[in-house]
């Protein structure tokens, strides 16, 4: 097993802020609008340098996506951002219409999304966001792992021409990946390659899936560990050249079981290679208030659940 380590711990949402001001400063095209969450989107820094590239909408959600679908006729790169539940379920017919219908170049920055919002509670948590956003024809869906993976996300989509759905978190976690990397949307990332298991893992999970694997080692168990940080466009060659050589497969999501990451290899797995798959992710209910670390393991998104599903789908496999 690979070792990762960490020095640090930070929360994406601030990966998020560095990258929006990198592209303060290359990218004169890029302009950032908010619907009264400045501070929880830490745009602080993009505003004090670019004040005439940003646009507070206020409480206005469905305005601000409209307003976003506008900028873009006149060559703008809009990033629209609040929170993810009010940037999907909130306003999921403006997105529809003016931005995925007419394939507008709108980048929605989504933060505060999962169980790991934490205290905030169930009305907050949004669980179904991936599904939602990945259902609409056009739509790209990013869910990267750490602080230096969700600041590379956000330069990178940037460059990227249509529109983009950019999921992220407030909790504070290990900072692991390279500070230096380029993020390659629809690539997915190898983070460990094992024999005998595939673990899929997106966005918190990830950390959670490294863990994991340390435990199965061991026992004995060579787990392989892979980032799906692209939901859509899936990465079905790493999919499929993983599951082949292991012969069974985890899906590890903060998210919904029905609708995310999990069906997604699902579909690719019954079509192409059929192999036994175990889901980690929510089943079917709304969260609560908790601390983010005790809502992860009520809800069966911990290194341990990560373990036991692996136990599982190799059974299957034998």
């Amino acid at each position: 097993m690979k070792k990762y380590t960490f020095t640090e711990k930070k929360d994406t949402r601030s990966g998020f802020g560095a990258g929006m001001q990198v592209l303060g400063q290359t990218n004169p095209n890029v302009v950032a609008l908010c619907a009264d969450l400045v501070g929880s989107l830490k745009l602080d820094a993009f505003i004090k340098e670019n004040p005439e590239r940003f646009i507070q909408c206020g409480i206005s959600e469905a305005n601000m996506i409209g307003m976003a679908a506008g900028l873009t006729i006149g060559g703008k790169i809009p990033f629209a951002t609040t929170f993810a539940n009010f940037a999907t379920s909130r306003v999921y017919d403006q997105v529809r219409q003016s931005v995925a219908y007419s394939h507008k170049n709108v980048k929605i920055c989504a933060s505060h999304a999962g169980l790991t919002l934490g205290e905030d509670g169930a009305t907050h948590q949004v669980l179904e966001d991936l599904g939602m956003m990945k259902m609409l024809p056009g739509m790209t869906v990013i869910n990267p792992c750490d602080y230096n993976q969700t600041k590379a996300a956000t330069i990178a989509i940037a460059e990227y021409d249509g529109p983009v759905y950019l999921r992220f978190g407030r909790p504070v976690i290990p900072v692991f990946t390279d500070a230096d990397q380029k993020f390659e949307i629809g690539k997915a990332w190898m983070v460990n390659e094992g024999t005998d298991v595939s673990i899929f893992a997106t966005g918190h999970l990830v950390w959670e899936a490294i863990q994991a694997g340390e435990m199965l080692e061991a026992e004995g168990i060579n787990a392989e560990i892979i980032n799906i940080h692209t939901i859509k466009p899936l990465d079905e060659k790493a999919i499929l050249a993983s599951v082949k050589k292991t012969g069974c497969a985890v899906s590890a999501e903060e998210h919904q079981v029905a609708g995310g990451l999990g069906d997604s290899i699902a579909q690719v797995l019954i079509q192409k290679h059929l192999a036994p798959l175990e889901y980690v992710g929510v089943k079917d209910t709304f969260g609560e208030s908790g601390t983010p670390a005790q809502l992860m393991e009520k809800y069966g998104l911990s290194a341990k659940a990560i373990v036991e599903a692996a136990k599982r789908a190799i059974a299957r496999k034998k």
